[in-house]
């Protein structure tokens, strides 16, 4: 019959529990019984040379020996005799120097040579052991028998019989069976316990089937475009998948695990969420220029699992949707301009002022023109100057102004447009915002609510990009409410705003993108106070411009 091995992780443990258990137990019962029949051995020979030492020492059986023939009746006899049944013993044999028993157990040994050898006793020496005789096999002990001179006359042999030794052991079995029982039964508990905490962590499934999750389970971390990073309760690193290294820019070759998280990864808000310090679900957080999404969640042991999602592209793509929408607006705005200029135009020219009409034509084609002009003399990178072009458009539908500052020059040599592009795309985007509010103030004011702050100047924005040799220096300034002295270091901090979020994406991304960009650059960010109220955005980014050969700073 086929014996068939449990399938289930518990069971094959239990199994094998058992059956170490049970082994263990057997061998250590039998490694006591063993040396245990020897040691009985030694002692009932030891406890036979004690009463042969004993019986010898006595000077008159030496004396009566010497003067006496052997004799059922005989001195000797009666002597021997006194001591086996004083002393228990199987026989108390005593013999003269040619081995003639002068005492024996059957009296009609008395006067025959002895079964065993003698020789060792009556050499002088002392001897013991086991050994079969006439009464059978037991425990022998035999020394020489001196005279009053000490001179060997004879011997005294004492026997224990080995039945009696035997019993000693067999009574002493069930003891250690007893024993050896309680400590399989202990055993047995606990390999049933460990078996169901095993069970239970488990959850019952079988050893195949651990090798097939854990490698689904790497092909799954590794194989999703999820970043995933594995704390223990401790905080320290247990498990990172190939996305989170690339999404927190680790080394594929570093050593993570079993490292605390604040040793792999630098401060700011990104460990700070990873470590659970931020609370909350669908936290945004910077890392090296990307925008990140992260979730975590508790496990069983203690440890967390966070799930980190890349959304820089979507980020993008959102901040490019509002630069579309708001040139779509300005657009709209300015389809409605152009319809009132050609109605006016058409007016001038049904009442045949058609000067009047020429000049009209002329002022606004060269406002236009002037704006234009005026972006692209000293903003000489297409990209940039393009997206001040569109700012223009999206300031002035807010009924907001935005200025060129006179000491811009950007020349065309930027390293990265894009990168550009997107530092002053955020800086003129919040200061819009920030132009924006002061707009709906004056309309209040406009409408009584206020008093005094519609005298003053209108909203505005000012740019201003500065080259020295290979830094650019980036300023953008508004005249809005300003940034509060304890918050302008909150501002580059990931998610932190003041405004509500728009339907599509979150707010609080800009100025840390910003920062991170500057810090790449080996810059600097940084938010001061404008004279007379608003904020000024001071972006440095060394190593930005291309250096010609020749080109004086």
């Amino acid at each position: 019959m086929r014996i068939r091995w449990p399938r289930r992780v518990f069971a094959q443990v239990l199994l094998v529990q058992l059956l170490i258990t049970t082994g263990v137990t057997v061998l250590a019962a039998g490694l006591f019984l063993a040396p245990l029949g020897d040691q009985l051995d030694a002692q009932a020979a030891r406890r036979a040379l004690a009463i042969a030492q004993t019986t010898a020492a006595q000077p008159g059986i030496a004396r009566a020996m010497l003067t006496t023939r052997p004799a059922v009746d005989g001195p000797v006899q009666g002597a021997a005799e006194r001591v086996r049944r004083a002393t228990r013993a199987s026989y108390v044999v005593i013999v003269d120097a040619r081995g003639i028993r002068y005492s024996h157990t059957t009296p009609a040994e008395i006067g025959r040579p002895v079964s065993t050898d003698p020789g060792e006793a009556l050499a002088g020496h002392e001897w013991t052991g086991i050994d079969r005789g006439t009464l059978g096999r037991s425990a022998r002990g035999k020394v020489p028998l001196r005279d009053s001179a000490g001179a060997v006359v004879g011997a005294v042999s004492v026997g224990i019989a080995y039945d009696s030794v035997r019993a000693l052991l067999l009574h002493s079995v069930p003891g250690v069976l007893e024993y050896a029982g309680a400590a399989l039964g202990v055993g047995a508990l606990a390999a049933l316990v460990a078996s169901r905490r095993l069970r239970r962590r488990t959850h019952g499934i079988e050893l195949s089937e651990i090798s097939a999750l854990l490698d689904e389970r790497e092909a799954m971390l590794h194989g999703i475009r999820e970043g995933v990073v594995a704390l223990d309760r401790r905080g320290r690193v247990r498990l990172v998948n190939d996305e989170a290294q690339r999404l927190l820019g680790l080394a594929p070759g570093a050593r993570v695990t079993g490292r605390p998280l604040d040793e792999v990864l630098p401060p700011g808000r990104t460990t700070e969420v990873l470590a659970g310090r931020v609370a909350g679900t669908d936290l945004l957080t910077v890392c090296g220029g990307r925008v990140l999404v992260a979730n975590r969640m508790d496990t069983a042991d203690g440890g967390t699992v966070a799930t980190l999602r890349d959304r820089t592209e979507l980020e993008q793509l959102g901040r490019e949707l509002d630069g579309t929408r708001g040139l779509t607006e300005a657009l709209r705005a300015q389809d409605h301009e152009h319809a009132n200029r050609l109605h006016t135009i058409v007016g001038l020219l049904e009442l045949e002022l058609y000067e009047e009409a020429a000049e009209f034509v002329a002022e606004v084609a060269g406002a236009h023109r002037a704006t234009a002009e005026q972006v692209t003399e000293r903003v000489r990178e297409p990209l940039v100057s393009a997206l001040l072009v569109g700012k223009s458009a999206i300031a002035a539908e807010r009924g907001a102004a935005l200025r060129i500052s006179p000491a811009t020059d950007l020349p065309d040599r930027v390293v990265d447009p894009r990168d550009l592009v997107t530092v002053l795309g955020n800086l003129v985007d919040n200061a819009l915002d920030a132009a924006g509010a002061r707009v709906r103030r004056k309309a209040r004011e406009d409408e009584g609510e206020g008093e005094g702050e519609g005298q003053g100047e209108g909203p505005f924005v000012e740019v201003e990009l500065r080259a020295e040799g290979a830094t650019l220096w980036l300023r953008v300034a508004d005249n809005g409410p300003g940034v509060p002295a304890a918050a302008r270091e909150l501002v580059f901090t990931d998610g932190w705003s003041t405004k509500e979020p728009p339907a599509h994406r979150r707010r609080g991304l800009g100025l840390a993108l910003v920062r991170r960009l500057a810090e790449r650059y080996g810059g600097t960010a940084e938010v001061t106070c404008r004279e007379g109220g608003g904020a000024v955005f001071t972006v440095e980014l060394p190593e930005a411009l291309r250096v010609l050969e020749g080109a004086n700073r």
